[in-house]
């Protein structure tokens, strides 16, 4: 038996209510990921001084704009150190032994930021919860990644991405609400301590999910755990049979995919450069577009672009396995190249101020809007699907977490610098660089391996070898070769 007809059951299986079940159980992770990434651009609103809030953004010595910077930063950069901790972990000990850790911690960081009482101390708190958002995502995308079918997959990451979106919109809307109804003292407690409720909600969905089949056929050689993992997606599906992947040693995987760790970490530090900086200084970049003085209008342009946002994480969820993930990623880098060139051409600028513009202010709004469109219905999104897919199973979550830990130090730099330079050279330089970046990933994406319609084990070129016979006290099973050279 080859590895294509090992899991040619799961792989040939109809979208069911067993992958839509995978899905929540994942996808509420990137909800409270996004959410929480996201809500601190509104949260660093209210405590910029001029609300009325007794909390100090400075870091001690009154730079608000430092102390903004390293506010909004200290998520990012634990999360690089999550992802590339638990993407090892889930391939040492298993996707499902870590599962609910990442969710536990990344609760608990967001409820503790809500009771913070100094600066450091939400520091602390925020640098918790960005460990936990970083552990979610090689865990996220490799279990969905072993649980979908070969004509969905795509599909099923892309959906399980797309929660992001939604947690983006649910940012704003809650920023909207709670300046709304509560005084601003209260307001961003409100704010931080609502992410812990989802990552809380799936804490137990996740204990009691299975190990993956392909984990628990090729690492563990466990074939009644994959058969018993295979049935939550395909009821009556059997394995039947174990083998190893071929690829069993670290330095066998860098060796071998060390290329594909260039091209996929790469375009991710490209992408979240421009993700995050536009995204978290969302309101930076559209005060300049349209300046506001009521906190309300404040919130709401500053999430315009989100809701743009939207519908491109649900537009890459339809094109993901029609039109493949290497032309959308390379569509929205050179459309996220003509979007941030054109906004930079219609602004007016007098030093590092905006002083007017060559259209109507309401369609540059618009016209920078649509950067974040082109932004999810591609990159955002593909950079996410493309590292579950193109690593072989026993570093699968590792060569994830590596590739979304490069996007993150991209995030980190932009997220920190951002504030400090738009203040000194001002918006319209900040998006001919983003426009340069974008330009740059587009060409890198053009090494990147199409993944539409193959299998995981095709995908990953991982190759299965023979395993010697178990004993009668081992597993039972017999083992076969891969007949398949990939």
């Amino acid at each position: 038996m080859s590895e294509r007809e090992m899991f040619s059951d799961s792989d040939g299986t109809k979208l069911n209510l067993g992958h839509l079940k995978v899905w929540f159980t994942s996808g509420m992770g990137f909800f409270t990921d996004a959410y929480d990434l996201f809500i601190i651009g509104i949260v660093l609103i209210l405590l910029e001084g001029s609300y009325g809030t007794s909390f100090q953004v400075g870091t001690g010595n009154g730079n608000v704009l430092v102390g903004a910077g390293l506010l909004a930063s200290s998520a990012i950069v634990a999360a690089i150190f999550g992802q590339l901790v638990f993407g090892r972990l889930a391939d040492i000990f298993g996707r499902k032994k870590v599962y609910g850790l990442a969710a536990a911690i990344l609760a608990s960081g967001a409820l503790l930021s809500a009771f913070a009482t100094s600066y450091w101390m939400l520091f602390a708190f925020r640098f918790l919860l960005g460990f936990g958002i970083g552990g979610d995502y090689p865990i996220s995308a490799t279990i969905m990644s072993e649980y979908s079918n070969k004509k969905d997959r795509g599909k099923m990451l892309a959906f399980v991405f797309a929660n992001q979106g939604i947690g983006s919109v649910a940012a704003v809307l809650v920023g909207l609400f709670a300046v709304t109804v509560l005084p601003a003292e209260l307001a961003w407690r409100f704010m931080l301590g609502a992410g812990a409720i989802p990552a809380a909600a799936v804490i137990y969905l996740r204990t009691k999910l299975p190990e993956t089949p392909r984990y628990s056929a090729l690492v563990n050689s466990d074939s009644t755990a994959a058969n018993r993992a295979m049935n939550v997606v395909s009821p009556g599906a059997e394995i039947g049979v174990v083998a190893k992947t071929s690829v069993h040693t670290f330095s066998t995987f860098i060796s071998n995919y060390w290329r594909t760790l260039i091209v996929t970490a790469g375009s991710w530090f490209i992408l979240d450069m421009a993700f995050y900086g536009t995204g978290i200084y969302s309101g930076a970049f559209t005060g300049a577009i349209l300046p506001s003085t009521t906190l309300f209008d404040r919130i709401f342009l500053a999430g315009m672009p989100f809701f743009a946002g939207f519908f491109g994480y649900f537009t890459a969820v339809a094109l993901m396995d029609r039109v493949g993930r290497k032309p959308l990623q390379i569509f929205g880098f050179v459309m996220m190249f003509v979007v941030y060139t054109a906004v930079a051409a219609v602004l007016e600028t007098s030093g590092s101020n905006v002083t007017g513009f060559l259209i109507p202010p309401y369609l540059a709004l618009a016209l920078y809007s649509l950067s974040f469109f082109f932004i999810d219905m591609g990159p955002n999104t593909t950079t996410f699907v493309v590292p579950a897919e193109l690593y072989p199973v026993k570093y699968r979550a590792t060569g994830h977490g590596i590739s979304a830990a490069s996007g993150k130090v991209g995030a980190a730099v932009t997220t920190f610098a951002f504030a400090a330079l738009s203040a000194s050279i001002g918006i319209k330089p900040l998006l001919i660089i983003l426009a340069v970046t974008s330009l740059a990933g587009a060409g890198l994406s053009l090494l990147l391996k199409e993944t539409k319609n193959l299998s995981l084990e095709e995908a990953s070129e991982d190759r299965l070898v023979e395993e010697d016979p178990p004993s009668p006290s081992t597993t039972g099973n017999e083992s076969v070769k891969s007949s398949t050279e990939l």
